[in-house]
């Protein structure tokens, strides 16, 4: 008996080379091996543990410092940030600890960032436009009250005056021994004043009390160390307050103005007089105000003021002209510079081109803020090496219109590079074919440039030209550091410079102004510039449609 061997079911050719009957692509089919599949990628591994790892460790972090600053912001009533910061920590979760989120991945972080930084200042702008928030008017409402009532008191004719003794207490706690001409003693902190037998235990060494309760004496030279604890110490009454008068007498102050919650009325305990709120401040009804004030809505106001109040229209005016005009030279400048110099560039005949480019990209390569107060030093009218190799002493940055003259030089020089950069990039990507055809055909080297080699360079410059307006129109860093806005407008009750633009008007009414900030106001500005920007922009970008048809 023969051993069948492996493949010994196969089927075999017949005579002829046919197979054998009943043999066919079946048979012995069950037998065959089956056909080997890849192996699937190996899973964990180094590389995918540290990424896990990595992954956790930063959940982790974020969600523990939102832990760690929500109950601040609950505590400061920041509702709005509550609910960012809890939506944007539940996003993130979602978005890195599901399997199918990989999309989300990368939307979920950039539209936080997003939101956060571009669209919340955008809309928190343009509320405070509508408000009185400024100078004076910078607290919420409780803030007001609490502090019109304690800035006003007085010590009444009647008032007790104690004897004082320094104490400390749990956490170094200041506290004061007060005792009346009666010979009570009590025991006053920041949050009440109670008679010493109520306070705690009392020790006394001799006929001197030394400790109450967890409370002991100070020396004199402890209190020393300590004294500007002690002199901001206030202790609440049922009718005011105690504070010290020296290191060892207290006066029972009272408040002159007192709240009536139910009225909603603010009363001068001295005169009667009754003081209702009116657009963020308590007014009399002979218009007396009292400070501080509160944040509040007032409407169309800030707005109404640019066109309505005389001392604003004037300086706001020249403002707003100026600043077109700044943001409009400046792009005619720089990209009329830059554009010459890549034009004689492009030229094949130009030896050593590569270095000249190098040095036209100088400008562009420094720090703005830096070369912007070079510029500053150079033109400055008693030290400046301009003047010195001029032989003379003119007020580049002191006068009207050399001040302006000289923010666009300025200007010309940082912008340049980047209309150069961009212009010869765009100058090389324009056939020479159809240059060449122009000229066999008779055109002049000028008819080349206005009708084939500017329409075609717009194609894709336009877009890039109006950027540049939209970046000079609130260009704020070479107006600051190198005028400040100055010289000053005559005659002008705001803050106002001959080379201020409207952004640069802004801060001087917010951060700079010299009868105090107006944060409402250059809101209301700041959004009129945006408005005008957008606005600008939007039928810009529709005009240079019709270079399309060119390309």
């Amino acid at each position: 008996m023969t051993a069948a061997g492996p493949g010994a079911d196969r089927a075999r050719p017949g005579p002829g080379g046919r197979l054998a009957p009943g043999a066919g692509p079946a048979a012995g089919a069950h037998d065959a091996a089956p056909a080997a599949r890849p192996s699937p990628p190996p899973t964990g591994g180094r590389s995918g543990g540290t990424g896990l790892v990595v992954k956790v460790v930063a959940l982790l972090a974020v969600n523990a410092l939102t832990l760690f600053a929500l109950p601040t912001l609950v505590a400061a009533r920041a509702w709005t940030f509550v609910v960012f910061l809890v939506v944007a920590t539940a996003a993130i979760d979602w978005a890195y600890l599901g399997r199918r989120n990989l999309p989300a991945k990368y939307l979920v972080p950039g539209t936080i960032f997003l939101v956060a930084f571009q669209i919340y200042p955008v809309l928190y702008t343009g509320y405070i436009a509508f408000t009185n928030y400024g100078t004076g008017n910078n607290l919420s409402r409780e803030q007001a009250i609490e502090g019109i009532e304690r800035g006003t008191l007085l010590v009444p004719a009647d008032a007790i005056r104690y004897q004082a003794a320094p104490f400390s207490g749990p956490g170094d706690e200041p506290a004061l021994l007060l005792t009346d001409p009666d010979g009570n003693a009590f025991l006053g902190t920041a949050e009440a004043l109670v008679p010493v037998d109520e306070a705690g235990e009392v020790q006394r060494d001799g006929e001197q009390i030394s400790a109450v309760g967890d409370y002991t004496r100070l020396n004199l030279r402890e209190v020393q160390d300590r004294s500007a604890e002690f002199t901001e110490l206030r202790i609440p009454t049922e009718d005011g307050e105690v504070g010290l008068e020296t290191f060892t007498s207290a006066v029972r102050r009272e408040a002159r103005y007192v709240y009536d919650e139910a009225r909603d009325v603010m009363t001068d305990t001295t005169t009667g007089t009754e003081y209702r709120p009116a657009e963020g401040r308590f007014t009399s009804a002979d218009g007396e105000s009292l400070n501080p004030g509160w944040i509040a809505p007032i409407g169309w106001e800030n707005f109404a003021r640019i066109f309505t109040s005389r001392d604003i229209q004037g300086p706001f005016l020249r403002v707003f002209l100026w600043t077109f005009a700044f943001a409009i030279l400046s792009v005619l400048f720089t990209f009329g510079l830059g554009l010459g110099l890549a034009l004689t560039f492009n030229d094949d005949r130009m030896r050593s081109r590569r270095f000249y480019r190098s040095l036209l990209i100088i400008p562009y390569a420094l720090p703005s803020f830096l070369s912007a107060l070079i510029w500053a030093g150079l033109l400055n009218t008693d030290f400046g090496q301009v003047n010195r190799l001029l032989g003379a002493r003119i007020p580049w940055l002191e006068e009207g219109l050399l001040a302006q003259a000289s923010v666009l030089l300025v200007n010309t020089w940082l912008g340049f590079p980047y209309m150069f950069l961009i212009t010869a990039g765009a100058l090389q990507s324009i056939p020479g074919e159809v240059i060449e055809a122009a000229r066999v055909d008779g055109a002049g080297g000028f008819a080349v440039f206005r009708r084939i080699t500017l329409p075609l360079l717009l194609v894709s410059v336009a877009p890039l030209l109006i950027a540049s307006f939209a970046f000079n129109f609130n260009n704020f860093n070479v107006i600051f550091l190198v005028t400040q806005g100055d010289p000053p407008i005559a005659g002008t009750t705001t803050p106002a410079g001959q080379t201020d633009i409207l952004i640069s008007y802004a801060y001087r009414l917010a951060f700079a102004g010299g009868q105090g900030q107006d944060f409402g106001f250059a809101a209301a500005i700041s959004v009129i510039i945006f408005l005008l920007v957008g606005v600008i922009s939007f039928f810009s970008f529709r005009q240079t449609r019709a270079l399309e048809e060119v390309n």
